[in-house]
């Protein structure tokens, strides 16, 4: 049987851990954890925590590591077991010299959070950035690339939506990406994962401790404050963030 080569391109600060958790809990799932974070920091120069361990345990060519996305499997896996390859993409490390054809390949799936919560939370780690650097421009330009290379949209999931009714959200994934439910993603054992990438103890504090999606605090987005400067990049981001909400799977509310 064919593996399903899952990409879920996401920007930071968002649920995509968990979901990388949820994946990992099936039994017949690989997963690997933003393998191009590596390429990334190498080609931007970016100071990051754990930069130079990032960089020393991953390839940093991007090619070589496209060509183990579409067609390897993650070092230790039971080739005869494995069903679904479930890849943890960051589309911020999608610099413009990466080629995008490579991604034909894979089933493209886009994890979206409102941008004024996504802001407020990573203005706290890196309090100097652009809109690059979260992801919004190349989200979009991945989205439309393969919603124009397959005649509709690509799957959508939603951070809140997904924390609100996770089962639901789940699987009308699954079902898009054609592979079964399992009630296993529903939970996870808690504590760190072999698979997790070695920033992980400077970014995964939360998500090592939960053993589930967990209902949201649900603070109302008007009561979310961002710095002033970041107000422009916030607007722009939330047209994305609209037009991408628009194609989500599950909506338990409209914006």
């Amino acid at each position: 049987m064919d593996v399903v080569r899952i990409a879920m391109w996401s920007g930071p600060r968002n649920i995509s851990t968990a979901l990388m958790r949820a994946f990992e809990n099936r039994d017949d799932t690989a997963v690997v954890d933003e393998p191009l974070y590596g390429h990334y920091l190498k080609a931007t120069g970016l100071e990051h925590p754990a930069g130079e361990a990032v960089m020393a345990s991953q390839d940093c060519d991007w090619r070589v590591v496209a060509e183990q996305l579409c067609r390897g499997l993650p070092a230790g896996t039971d080739a005869a077991t494995t069903r679904v390859f479930y890849q943890k993409h960051m589309t911020q490390h999608m610099l413009p010299q990466i080629a995008l054809d490579w991604t034909d390949s894979l089933s493209n799936c886009f994890l979206i959070r409102e941008p004024r919560r996504i802001i407020a939370s990573y203005a706290k780690v890196r309090p100097d950035f652009a809109l690059e650097e979260i992801g919004f421009p190349q989200q979009w330009a991945l989205f439309q690339r393969e919603a124009d290379r397959t005649g509709e949209a690509p799957p959508v999931i939603d951070s809140l939506e997904t924390l609100r009714a996770p089962e639901k959200s789940l699987r009308a994934l699954c079902a898009r990406v054609g592979i079964p439910f399992s009630e296993g993603m529903l939970g996870w054992p808690a504590g760190p994962r072999d698979s997790d990438g070695v920033w992980a103890p400077h970014w995964y504090a939360s998500v090592e401790q939960s053993t589930g999606f967990e209902a949201p605090a649900e603070t109302p987005l008007s009561e979310v404050a961002i710095p002033a400067r970041y107000e422009a990049l916030c607007e722009e981001a939330e047209r994305i963030y609209a037009e991408l909400y628009r194609h989500a799977l599950v909506k338990t509310s409209e914006k």
